[in-house]
């Protein structure tokens, strides 16, 4: 590995380049080589929220964001937002309510709460409770804070598509869902680019199409096995099926952080079309943290590949509370979700065969070495 790498980026609208160290924080860039302290220092685990700032278009926490992973991104910080309209009726609004004490969460509350009002249009103050689980604060209780987004939220539409942020014009740019995804492992299988769905009512939806170079029937008639499928996912396992309903528990490691949701939930399967839906709620009491998901999937002959029997059409919803909330709007979420599919991919091929998951594969699910992963696949991809 090399001691550093070349990482090139625009940051509030000026280009950088900068020489990193492989394991350096975005967050280490932005305030110690660039001296723009807007994002603060706080719990360095991707918790608190205070290090927020806008990566192409979306907030990210930068203290658990690889500045490698970056390379050729659009970074906009607190500072980059001066002359940004709907941040300036927001820090007015914050003023009026008296939404800051200390300021230390105030930059990363601010970049979140554009985005709600911005994703959202006008919003209740229940689900801006809802929508603010990832930023903490430990002066005002929150109150001002809501009362000022709420105000600024009257009145407005949200926006459809994503955008991204000119600095310091207040204009915004739209852009399409990103396309430097990783492929899936192998020769053989195929992804088309994650796309992301606007949330509602606090869900985040991503569909995607998987490759699978084994027939439909294969595919369908091992989708039906609700342990086999579990068996496919790291971190995942069901524990009791009792017709329509399931009982079940994911484990994930996310730093310090152990979690494990412990949940049950319903399932339906179409055979005639080879459809299915899977529907369920968990929770972590460790972390106090909640979520709620649901996957539907559609087996397809295959349609791109010559090698490629079949085509996976899957949709994950999801919603999550408590301290795991920020993770609902984390700007490496698509790529995760693209290396669980490969391993998906690659375990349920494997099941299909007759052989077991590989070993890696079967423990449970850890952000950081997912991350770890994204970041190397990155680095060696040819440019």
């Amino acid at each position: 590995m090399p001691a550093t790498i070349d990482v090139a980026l625009s940051v509030n609208g000026r280009q950088v380049r900068r020489q990193a160290e492989p394991r350096m924080q975005l967050l280490e860039l932005l305030r110690e080589d660039l001296n723009l302290t807007g994002a603060h220092v706080g719990c360095e685990q991707g918790v608190c929220g205070a290090c927020t700032v806008i990566v192409d278009g979306q907030p990210q926490r930068s203290c658990i964001s690889y500045a490698g992973d970056a390379d050729g991104s659009t970074v906009t910080t607190i500072e980059g937002l001066d002359n940004d309209p709907l941040m300036n009726e927001l820090r007015a609004a914050f003023t009026k309510h008296h939404g800051l004490q200390c300021g230390f969460c105030t930059p990363g509350m601010l970049i979140t709460a554009r985005d709600v009002v911005t994703r959202l249009g006008e919003v209740s103050p229940a689900r801006i409770r809802e929508e603010l689980s990832g930023n903490l604060c430990r002066c005002t209780g929150y109150v001002g804070i809501v009362e000022a987004i709420h105000e600024v939220s009257i009145g407005k539409q949200p926006k459809a598509s994503v955008t991204a942020v000119a600095p310091n014009t207040g204009m915004e740019m739209s852009r399409t869902a990103p396309e430097n995804v990783l492929p899936l492992s192998g020769p053989t299988r195929q992804t088309a680019a994650v796309t992301v769905k606007p949330s509602q009512q606090g869900w985040t939806s991503i569909e995607q199409r998987l490759g699978i170079s084994s027939s439909p029937t294969q595919v369908w008639e091992k989708l039906i096995d609700l342990r086999q499928v579990a068996s496919c996912l790291p971190g995942a396992e069901i524990t009791s099926i009792d017709g329509d309903h399931f009982a079940g528990r994911m484990l994930m490691s996310l730093g310090p952080m152990k979690v494990a949701f412990n949940g049950e939930g319903t399932v339906a399967l179409d055979s005639a079309t080879r459809r299915g839906r899977m529907a369920g709620r968990g929770r972590d009491t460790g972390s106090g943290s909640s979520a709620e998901g649901e996957v539907k999937w559609h087996v397809l002959p295959g349609d791109v590949h010559p090698e490629v029997t079949s085509t996976l059409l899957v949709t994950l919803s999801w919603r999550l509370s408590g301290r795991l909330a920020q993770f609902n709007r984390a700007g490496l979420v698509q790529d995760i979700v693209q290396r669980l599919a490969s391993d998906f991919t690659t375990n349920l091929e494997r099941s299909i065969a007759g052989q077991g998951a590989l070993p890696e594969q079967t423990r449970p699910i850890s952000l950081w070495s997912l991350l770890w992963t994204l970041v190397k696949g990155r680095l060696t991809r040819p440019r």
